[in-house]
């Protein structure tokens, strides 16, 4: 009897799960599942403590959810990667096991593992590896001359136009194993890392709670995506990144629960705005296995290695802390802190002020981000944080700063984001609290508020004067 074993890794559900679905094909293989916590690597990677609690929960869940299947889960702990894969290795041949199933993730270090890993255990066990996480294989998408895009709106007709005429649907979730009766595996031991308990009113762990969340958005507010999905204040994103991060739900559902509620939704309509959104995360995955340097905190764009940055670290703690004196940046920091979450059109704000504001290198930013969000991903934050800081692909021209001040009264006008967050402005009158400071002045009155750290406009000059800078060394055109 032939034994399969699926390496679980950020794919933690059982529904729409190629690797998982490709091992339980057999209807007369063994099948066994294995988790490997490891911390150190996860040290080194800046995860966030609310990251590695969230990936625990839904361990202990999909542990619960194979056991049902009769399919056991064995937890390991490693330190790091390269223990993980000698481990691995040695519960492969205790084992037995003949073929090995696991889905791709596409970090460097991540691809690394895996081709040391099938060294290892070439001529032993079969390896197959599935492009889960993605809609379309990295690689798959090209420009005519047989390259990755570098730009994502010509990446994206291209993803609609495949997807227009092969739509990937999800697999469903394996039945139970009749004739296996597996010795039952104790659930897993607390993870021996940082952890800190995410707000179950605003993410319930499981995959359950993730496709309920999915269906409610794609069924009630899906149509009005488009026109609500900048305004912080509304109830108007998915907030599926969460579980998008870890793999409790897949691109393919969110696609499929798409099409379900509009069925134009890949050639238009409201539905194609959500889409387009899936395609960008596509679209920084696909830049990870075109330009794995991206994943070593590398700039694209190579003339902004030469931005000579500010190191001011009272300025970075302010920015960290929602202490700058600019509401719109400040109640989005101090949303990222409370919840490990953050909209996305303050993710844009936040970034741009600290990098085109306050001129800090975007490393800064893009790591304490990954180390505070409980939806950390490096190819979203990776790709968030080069847009803003203009040194990425398909990057926002470096002379495009936001006015912090305009960018809140535009997508928060009345300042009720601001004041959920910020309850020392909750007095200071409409509009006003975008400006809190002059109206202080005005009314004689003094807030319990600091000052902005930088006065916008001088500092937007410094920043194109560094940018500038930065330039001349390349003999580019100024």
């Amino acid at each position: 009897m032939a034994t399969h074993l699926v390496w679980f890794r950020l794919d933690l559900r059982i529904e729409d799960n190629l690797a998982l679905a490709a091992a339980c094909r057999d209807p007369d293989a063994r099948v066994m599942a294995v988790f490997i916590v490891t911390p150190r690597q996860w040290q080194q990677h800046h995860m966030a403590p609310r990251q590695h609690w969230w990936i625990e929960q839904h361990v202990r869940g999909l542990h619960q959810a194979l056991a049902a299947r009769q399919i056991p889960l064995h937890c390991i702990t490693a330190s790091d990667y390269r223990d993980g894969t000698h481990r691995l290795v040695a519960f492969c041949r205790q084992h037995r096991v003949d073929r090995l199933f696991y889905n791709y993730q596409y970090e460097v270090n991540e691809r690394d593992r895996d081709a040391q890993l099938e060294h290892l255990l070439a001529g032993q066990v079969v390896c197959q590896g599935f492009d889960d996480s993605v809609l379309l294989a990295p690689g798959s998408i090209t420009t005519g001359s047989g390259g990755m895009y570098k730009v994502f709106t010509p990446f994206s007709r291209a993803c609609l136009q495949r997807l227009r005429v092969d739509v990937p649907y999800p697999v469903a979730a394996p039945g139970g194993r009749q004739g296996h009766l597996p010795q039952p595996v104790a659930p897993p031991l607390p993870f021996s890392a940082p952890s800190q308990p995410v707000d179950g009113q605003l993410f319930a762990p499981g995959e359950a709670a993730a496709r309920e969340r999915l269906t409610v958005f794609c069924q009630q507010r899906l149509a009005d995506y488009p026109g609500a999905r900048d305004y912080p204040a509304l109830d108007g994103v998915s907030g599926l990144s969460p579980w998008l991060a870890i793999g409790a739900l897949s691109p393919r559902q969110c696609l499929h629960q798409a099409l379900l509620a509009q069925p134009d939704a890949l050639s238009g309509g409201p539905g194609l705005v959500w889409v387009t959104e899936l395609l960008w995360r596509e679209f920084y995955r696909h830049l990870l296995v075109a330009w794995p340097d991206l994943c070593r905190h590398r700039p694209f764009i190579p003339w902004t290695d030469n931005i000579v940055w500010s190191r001011d670290q009272t300025r970075l703690k302010a920015w960290q802390s929602g202490h700058t004196g600019y509401p719109i940046v400040d109640a989005a920091m101090r949303q990222l802190n409370h919840t490990g979450w953050m909209h996305n059109r303050l993710r844009m704000i936040s970034a741009s002020f600290l990098v085109k504001d306050l001129l800090i290198d975007w490393r800064a930013g893009e790591r304490y981000f990954i180390s505070t969000l409980v939806d950390g991903d490096l190819a979203a934050n990776n790709g968030g944080w080069q847009w803003s800081a203009s040194t990425g692909t398909d990057a926002a021209p470096y002379f495009r700063i936001f006015n912090p001040t305009t960018q809140g009264a535009r997508f928060d006008p009345e300042g009720v984001f601001i004041r959920r967050w910020l309850p020392e402005l909750a007095h200071v009158p409409g509009s006003e609290v975008h400006q809190p400071w002059r109206w202080a002045q005005q009314q004689g009155v003094t807030l319990d508020y600091p000052p902005p750290i930088v006065e916008h406009k001088l500092a937007r000059a410094a920043t194109l004067e560094a940018y500038q800078a930065a330039r001349q060394p390349t003999g580019e055109a100024q």
